[in-house]
């Protein structure tokens, strides 16, 4: 019989801090740990020595670490190894929710290790912890060429999702946020199971 898996010990929001920077798309992993610690009712505080604002969150009896690093994207993983460093916390035990560019408004992938498709949060984790080996759940946004815009992709990212667009998004945040008790207690195919179905759009599906 194979050993248990460690369950997830760190849950990590990406997003950029300031006002100006609220709802965008590229806070999507912000609005993602804002909505988890709103419904375990847990509040974060700013720990400097973490360059991050931290909370605790209990999930199927475990207290795992919830962050939103206050670094700036470009520069999430020195929050990240900070706080995993301390606590002794390996990158397997790690889950980073981030915005995602090859997914469309409405879809969302689970996944440990692999590439960082010029997302500069995953880029500077990585090069942080010395591996990609950590747990990403990716919630798409779409691409400003796959929605037919006419727009820089930073600009994309760092604009605002429409109604719909967020309406979208917000029920991947939602279906996620369901996954993380079977991620805490080290479940990672039943929460891969519940959110596979999130994998492609219906639009795609029925293609």
């Amino acid at each position: 019989m194979p050993a248990q898996m460690k369950g997830i010990s760190l849950i990590v929001g990406l997003g950029n801090i300031g006002s100006e920077y609220d709802g965008t798309r590229h806070n999507a992993g912000f609005m993602f740990a804002d909505e988890l610690a709103s419904r375990s009712h847990a509040y974060f505080s700013e720990e400097k020595k973490f360059s991050a604002y931290v909370t605790r969150v209990e999930l199927d009896h475990h207290d795992v670490w919830l962050m939103k690093p206050t670094t700036y994207m470009n520069r999430s993983g020195t929050a990240v190894q900070a706080l995993a460093q301390y606590y002794h916390i390996e990158p397997e035990e790690i889950l980073v929710v981030h915005d995602e560019l090859d997914l469309l408004p409405g879809c969302m992938k689970l996944k440990q290790g692999g590439g960082n498709a010029g997302h500069n949060g995953l880029k500077d984790i990585t090069q942080k912890l010395a591996t990609p080996n950590f747990w990403r759940l990716r919630i798409g946004t779409g691409h400003p060429r796959t929605l037919g815009l006419r727009i820089q992709v930073v600009d994309f990212v760092l604009g605002k999702p429409t109604p719909e667009q967020m309406q979208s998004i917000s029920s991947c945040i939602t279906a996620g946020i369901d996954c993380m008790a079977d991620l805490a207690d080290g479940n990672f195919q039943a929460a891969q199971r519940k959110i596979a179905p999130f994998g492609k759009h219906p639009d795609e599906a029925a293609k």
